[in-house]
């Protein structure tokens, strides 16, 4: 079985910068599915990890480059998801890779990733242009980054923060910027942005808020810290219906952003200023 620690994450790799499907590393899900007492037949939600590649670039058969931005859907409950090295090694490996229009690249894109994931794997290649015409967008609902809150730990994520109250149901859309966790292998940092949108049980902001900042030393995937969240939000609020997302800041040129609900709906991909 694949294992973070055999891949390239963390370790000094060779820049190939020729076609290289290999280097995709799969990872399964299903130990961190267990961790959360979860496993691929009791998933309580649907939803997607939105990957977005911001050095994208192959070249024509004149030999000249292009660049794009790529977007990668991938399904929530695949079986794998794709280590975030090996994915930049990979896109790595077609720079100096010639394709002859951009529906080629995605097709090849397309082919890997979804033999990687274990599912098949939507790919959009977009010019500039068309990514600017996008533009950025705001996060839905109120922001709780104002609110007072005292908090000392940070070792680890404590739900017992979550206070609600059973006997008010309302329908809510919350959000905060100031979600952080650390790599579990590299250590280092990443910034995220959340959103809770649910109906259930009235949850008090401020407790939200403290909650979210306990995952601050935190060490694990963006994956599994959206699914933690979700899955505690669930157990306080009770909700008719619940989607948590997180906007992830980019490094190494990509960003991950998990989206986990009950909806049958997903939300669009829309970049954050911050990304």
């Amino acid at each position: 079985m694949n294992s973070v620690e055999h891949s390239p994450l963390g370790k000094s790799s060779e820049y190939i910068a020729t076609y290289s499907p290999e280097l995709l590393f799969p990872i399964p899900r299903a130990t961190k599915w267990a961790e959360l007492g979860l496993s691929a037949e009791t998933l309580p939600y649907r939803g997607v990890d939105y990957w977005n590649c911001f050095e994208l670039s192959w070249l024509l058969p004149s030999g000249k480059p292009v660049v794009a931005i790529g977007e990668f859907a991938i399904p929530a409950d695949s079986p794998n998801i794709i280590e975030s090295k090996s994915f930049k090694l990979y896109l790595n490996s077609l720079n100096q890779s010639v394709f002859a229009t951009a529906q080629a690249l995605r097709e090849v894109l397309e082919k890997d990733l979804s033999a990687t994931a274990g599912k098949p794997v939507t790919v959009r290649v977009r010019s500039l242009d068309e990514a600017a015409r996008e533009g950025l967008t705001a996060l839905p609902g109120s922001c709780i980054d104002d609110l007072d809150i005292s908090i000392s730990n940070y070792a680890a994520p404590q739900p017992e923060l979550l206070a609600c109250d059973p006997t008010q149901i309302v329908e809510q859309r919350l959000h905060s910027h100031l979600l952080k966790s650390n790599c579990p292998v590299t250590g280092q940092p990443d910034w995220g942005s959340v959103v809770v949108e649910y109906r259930g049980a009235a949850l008090d902001p401020a407790s939200l808020l403290a909650y979210l900042v306990s995952f601050r030393q935190h060490a694990d995937f963006h994956e599994q810290c959206v699914e933690r969240i979700f899955l505690d939000l669930q157990k306080c609020l009770q909700p008719e219906y619940l989607t948590v997302y997180a906007r992830y800041v980019r490094r190494g040129g990509l960003d991950i952003n998990p989206y986990r609900t009950t909806l049958a709906e997903v939300p669009a991909n829309r970049r954050l200023v911050r990304q």
